[in-house]
């Protein structure tokens, strides 16, 4: 059977309500994996629509109101939502309860804050009810062709709705990009995180880019074909492929490098900034991310980008003498970068996993962002692997074998910093990420000054590299040391 089966009382698999383009893409997805599934809108033209066009491809209960979607599922219904983070979002659920059973399942898959998901679960599971928390990266091709996808929320809806979801995910290695991430608020807070590290990856690629014009002069076809070039080796990833495809787009209206016809300012919907106020809130640097979050910020800063045209830079006029070596340079410099981008957004995970109880698998993080996801990369299977070694792994750049990749690029990596200094480039993410590393494994910071100066100021006590114990000077006094 397939097309619209309207009015057909529990016959339905699982049901999708909210059918903009992602929630369409996933009821598709799942009505081509064999699925019933129940569809819903609140323009019910929208759900006619999706019919009309896409009948073929399986089976579709199609329902004009949220009574009838829900009467169409079968027990324990499996509801997934697909409406706007937010008020939006909790609209929909106020409207699905009083029509839901206990033991049924509301799968909410999309952005939705992490604290949202968490409040929602904890109020679903009062009435009986279970709520997961999803996240699902691939953008609209991926929901239809096989996301990524992060669940939260009980082990028993994972025990249920778990088969479906990684019936449809992405697959690698014959592996599902799908796996039970924690209770409550874990997926959503690992999508977050992974929506982090995309920031920092798309910065450090304009970045590169960016280098690479100024550096040498290079049109961005050319840019394109390095990039094309990088996408054969340790770089391969989705966002370096789409680089190469972006750069050799040709505007069809005025004949100029598409890249050369679009404003300069990036926008974002929210997901880095909440990743970068909760890596604050855990007292996890995550300087790589936090910079390509705050570059985006700068892009989109039009009057003070203005009034500084009137500021000087002093830059010296950049001569590369060896194209060759500079690439080279810039490629080695973005690959060690986009490791302590990965490396950070795993210890945010981690921070995170031990502050709420999740017990997040962070070795099957990797493993499930190797496909489907926007930041699908080769070096994802060397995560995995790392965290295969040791599920403990206090720092990823200490795995031996990133270790080692990392060291060989260290040179290129302060050359290529120092080079944007010294030419007026900027290169936030680059350098942020640079000095990350050097304080990461630095054998004594300077942060004893700063300790000192608090005891100074406020009292706050220091330790002593000496001998155990809480001290405290007494600066405006004697300064005699007393141990607290």
């Amino acid at each position: 059977m397939s097309g619209a089966a309207v009015g057909q009382v529990g016959v339905a698999e699982i049901g999708v309500t909210g059918l903009a383009v992602m929630g369409r893409n996933l009821a598709r997805n799942f009505a081509r994996h064999g699925y019933t599934v129940a569809l819903h809108n609140r323009s019910f033209a929208k759900t006619q629509s999706l019919v009309a066009d896409h009948g073929d491809e399986g089976t579709f209960v199609a329902s004009e109101t949220m009574a009838d979607f829900v009467a169409s599922l079968a027990r324990p219904r499996k509801v997934v939502v697909m409406v706007k983070a937010g008020g939006p979002t909790d609209a929909v659920i106020d409207e699905l309860l009083p029509l839901l059973d206990e033991g049924d399942i509301v799968i909410d898959a999309g952005n939705a804050h992490f604290p949202d998901t968490r409040r929602r679960e904890e109020t679903l599971r009062a009435r009986g009810l279970h709520f997961v928390g999803s996240g699902v990266s691939g953008g609209e091709e991926g929901a239809l062709n096989g996301p990524s996808i992060m669940p939260g929320g009980s082990r028993e809806s994972y025990a249920v709705l778990g088969p479906i979801l990684e019936d449809i995910a992405a697959k690698v290695d014959g592996v599902p990009c799908c796996t039970y991430v924690g209770s409550d608020g874990a997926g959503h807070f690992v999508k977050m995180v992974h929506n982090g590290i995309e920031y920092a990856d798309m910065q450090l690629i304009a970045e590169a880019y960016d280098l690479l014009k100024q550096g040498l002069g290079a049109s961005a076809a050319e840019i394109a074909t390095i990039f094309a070039e990088w996408n054969e080796g340790d770089l391969e990833s989705f966002l370096i492929e789409i680089t190469a495809d972006v750069l050799a787009h040709v505007d069809a209206a005025t004949g100029e490098a598409f890249v050369d016809v679009v404003l300069d300012q990036a926008e974002q919907k929210g997901t880095g900034r909440w990743t970068v106020q909760n890596a604050l809130d855990l007292g996890v640097p995550i300087t790589g991310i936090a910079e390509a979050t705050f570059a985006r910020a700068l892009s989109g800063s039009v009057p003070q980008r203005a009034a500084a045209a009137a500021l000087h830079g002093e830059a010296g006029e950049w001569d590369v003498s060896d194209r060759a070596a500079f690439v080279e340079d810039v490629r080695l410099a973005l690959y060690a970068s986009k490791v302590v981008a990965y490396s950070q957004g795993f210890d945010q995970i981690a921070a995170a996993s031990a502050e709420f109880g999740w017990d997040i698998d962070r070795g099957a993080m990797a493993r499930i962002w190797r496909g489907g996801c926007i930041i699908r990369a080769r070096f994802l299977n060397r995560i995995t692997e790392a965290y295969e070694r040791d599920a403990d792994l206090p720092l990823l750049l200490a795995d031996p074998y990133f270790t080692q990749a990392v060291a060989a690029g260290v040179p290129s990596w302060r050359r290529v910093v120092s080079q944007a200094a010294l030419n007026g480039v900027p290169a936030p993410a680059f350098s942020s990420s640079l000095a990350y590393y050097d304080g990461v494994r630095a054998a004594r910071l300077p942060a004893a000054l700063i300790q000192a100066q608090r005891d100074f100021f406020g009292a706050h006590t220091y330790r002593r590299t000496d001998r155990d114990g809480t001290f405290h000077t007494e600066w405006t006094g004697d300064r005699t040391e007393t141990a607290l």
